[in-house]
């Protein structure tokens, strides 16, 4: 033991790389004796130190796990030594006696060669390293293996299938790949926990190992989703396997320590070179089979096939996207003016703006093409955020202007985008008093808690909230009370035929009647005649806007009349 009272001047190199827990040594290559530190025997676990006296007696006690010996870095070095060593350095596993547990150590020295060049003497120290090695090694096998089930991690499993889809161009054979899903782990994880769903996880892992050929290839591809390589695999095969995995999962209950759970997981294939060309292409059409099976039936299997429509579909979105994205770009998104009537005086109450988008050679986009596009490639957002730009920047221009905008399902949603409206409001005083903001009534429905927390907000900013196409969603009024809304747009399916169908007047009639109950304002759209007009102002009817009243108009007019 080091006396902690003695000074640090006197300490020799051996008493302090005892401290640290080194171990020094001088081997005598041409003798094969080794002198050892004082601590060589406590450190090591060494009952006597005579066993490891010698370079012979030291190689006996390393373990035949692996890495490279002393001996391997030293005798087999290609390096030559000019007067001052050669430095090495080797890992490798030790076991002090027979039966005892091994333990890894590192070891760092230098080796000095004699006359004939070849080493003669070495000297270093040897540093147990074993909780080290035990990080490393997990470490390592994180990186290319699943923690939970053992097999393949996603990187591995997609270098496999590199690997295999270039063999099988190479040879001009077929592979195939299957995407496993396990049906709802959500609610296997809601209804027994995360550490029961992780059970589940591991064991269906362990049932398609089972079930696979010795070539084959099994890895995790995402939380609740496995691949599988099939090597040399035909169609016919490729189905043949997938029908066997699933009945490996559905055939009996999976045994968990909160008892017996049932499950079972859906599986999408695809061919490749067939079908496939890339290992991108193997994935996504993967998905796509996967998706299919899921939609027609939970717990089977779908192969892919190419569908010319569905392709046909994707290139007419991916055009779609870069139009819409070089329109935002350009500043070729615009805005229409359709104006708003009292229906008892047919003065301009307020004008609705629209969107108008321009490609690049002028011609104007149909709403109802650039929409449903922008909807369903995540588009909408940054168009709405565009519109309600340059609704701001008229309302700031002209300060008699009173104006509505709609605002899509998906930025109802995004709270985000709400901040960005609400840092445009708070940018000019007075602005959001002029505003009125419509939402869909199909939005409105889909989630009640969320669109009444948007409304909240927008009214906190002062802004007035209207409901679009009121009827076509069939909501309640009393969910109307409970969103709060300002004004309801009935409609212009039913106000069209209204004069004409008696349902159709019955029920514009109805809703206009309980608005005017609730306090609501209502607008009737498409009115598109006299008599329909005459029609809803004797129904009590507050706004009018459609054909009749004026189309839409890319300039915003000089003066607006009073609001109402």
């Amino acid at each position: 033991m080091t006396r902690i009272d003695k000074p640090a001047a006197s300490l020799d190199a051996a008493e302090i790389l005892g401290s640290i827990g080194d171990v020094a040594y001088d081997w005598r290559i041409d003798s094969d004796t080794i002198a050892w530190a004082d601590n060589a025997a406590r450190t090591l676990g060494v009952a006597d130190i005579g066993i490891i006296a010698s370079g012979r007696g030291f190689a006996q006690q390393i373990d035949a796990e692996g890495g490279q010996t002393r001996f391997d870095v030293v005798a087999k070095s290609s390096e030559r030594d000019t007067g001052t060593g050669v430095s090495y350095q080797a890992q490798y596993a030790f076991k002090p006696a027979p039966g005892a547990e091994k333990i890894w150590l590192e070891d760092t020295g230098r080796w000095f060669a004699g006359p004939d060049g070849l080493p003669v003497r070495a000297h270093g120290v040897v540093r147990v390293i074993s909780e080290r090695h035990e990080r490393e090694r997990q470490l390592a096998f994180l990186a290319e293996f699943d923690a939970l089930t053992g097999e393949f991690n996603r990187a591995r499993l997609i270098e496999t299938m590199e690997e295999t889809l270039n063999e099988a161009v190479r040879f001009r054979s077929s592979c195939g790949f299957l995407l496993a899903a396990i049906d709802n782990l959500d609610r296997l994880n809601e209804g027994y926990g995360f550490d029961v769903a992780d059970e589940v996880l591991a064991q269906i892992a362990k049932r398609i190992r089972s079930r696979l050929r010795g070539s084959d290839v099994l890895g995790r591809h995402s939380g609740n989703k496995f691949g599988v390589i099939l090597k040399n695999c035909s169609p016919d095969e490729l189905t043949v396997a997938a029908e066997r995995l699933l009945e490996s999962v559905r055939e009996e209950t999976i045994q968990t320590a909160a008892g017996p759970v049932a499950a079972t997981m859906t599986i999408g294939g695809v061919t490749a070179p067939r079908h496939a060309r890339s290992v991108a292409e193997i994935l996504s059409h993967a998905h796509e089979a996967l998706e299919l099976a899921r939609h027609k039936r939970p717990g089977s299997f779908n192969v892919y096939r190419p569908d010319v429509q569905r392709e046909v579909f994707r290139r007419d979105s991916l055009r779609a996207t870069d139009q819409i994205v070089a329109a935002l770009n350009d500043r070729r998104i615009t805005l229409a003016f359709e104006p708003v009537v009292e229906a008892a005086t047919r003065g301009v109450a307020f004008y609705e703006c629209l969107m108008r988008a321009q490609r690049s050679d002028g011609e104007v986009f149909s709403n109802a093409d650039i929409v449903p596009v922008a909807e369903r490639l995540g588009l909408i957002r940054l168009l709405d955020h565009r519109v309600f730009e340059l609704v701001v920047d008229n309302l700031v221009a002209a300060p008699d202007l009173r104006c509505s905008v709609n605002v899509s399902p998906d930025s109802i949603t995004d709270s985000d985008w709400l901040i960005g409206l609400g840092a445009l409001l708070n940018a000019h005083s007075g602005i959001a008093e002029r505003l009125t903001v419509e939402i869909t009534e199909t939005a409105a429905i889909h989630d009640i808690d969320d669109t009444r927390g948007f409304v909240s907000r927008l009214k906190d900013f002062g802004c007035r909230i209207a409901i679009d196409d009121f009827g076509a969603g069939y909501t309640s009024f009393r969910n109307l009370r409970k969103l709060g809304v300002d004004i309801i747009k009935i409609d212009g399916a039913f106000v069209r035929e209204m004069t004409r169908s008696a349902d159709d007047r019955a029920f514009v009639h109805t809703m206009i009647d309980l608005s005017r109950r609730l306090g609501l304002k209502t607008v009737a759209e498409w009115v598109q005649d006299e008599e329909t007009a005459r029609a809803l102002a004797a129904l009590g009817c507050d706004y009018l806007q459609g054909a009749l009243i004026g189309l839409a108009s890319p300039q915003r007019p000089d003066a607006f009349a009073r609001s109402a």
